[in-house]
């Protein structure tokens, strides 16, 4: 016959709960990998590799959230936050006014002028480069002319 003593409950009921923590922390953390803010639920993605990141990009209004989906060492905004704004542009066809977020999640405000210009739907993913030579330093940042191709 097996008999649980005081110890055993309290080990028993430690170590459960413990799994539980653990289980739950890895389902939230699988579940929002790549999920949109609420301002952008039910807005398709368009997906684009600017300079070896990957990004997800959703456009609405005069807003736009661009979700980096490849892992890549990015301790801060930086670098991913021109790649972001470099992809943002190209989905909205909108100037990128100002950014902010993390190296994961990056939203913006646009700056379209008179009206939003009509989405361009005919690719979903784009491969771009930055072409030598067309850097321009900025305050704060490097802008540069990108060619991309519809993947």
């Amino acid at each position: 016959m097996f008999i649980l003593n005081n110890r055993m409950l309290t080990i028993f009921a430690h170590h459960t709960g413990m799994w539980r923590l653990f289980i739950s922390v890895l389902l939230a953390l699988l579940c929002a990998c790549n999920t949109p803010d609420r301002a952008f639920q039910g807005v398709p993605a368009t997906r684009l590799l600017v300079d070896g990141s990957i990004f997800d990009v959703r456009v609405r209004d005069r807003h736009a959230e661009a979700i980096r989906i490849n892992p890549q060492y990015a301790p801060r905004l930086g670098p991913i936050g021109f790649r972001a704004a470099t992809a943002m542009q190209q989905v909205s066809g909108c100037v990128v006014v100002d950014i902010k977020g993390d190296a994961a999640r990056i939203t913006a405000r646009l700056d379209c002028g008179k009206g939003a210009p009509p989405r361009r739907e005919t690719a979903r993913e784009y491969e771009c480069i930055p072409l030598r030579g067309t850097e321009i330093k900025e305050i704060g940042q490097i802008r540069v002319e990108l060619d991309c191709d519809a993947v």
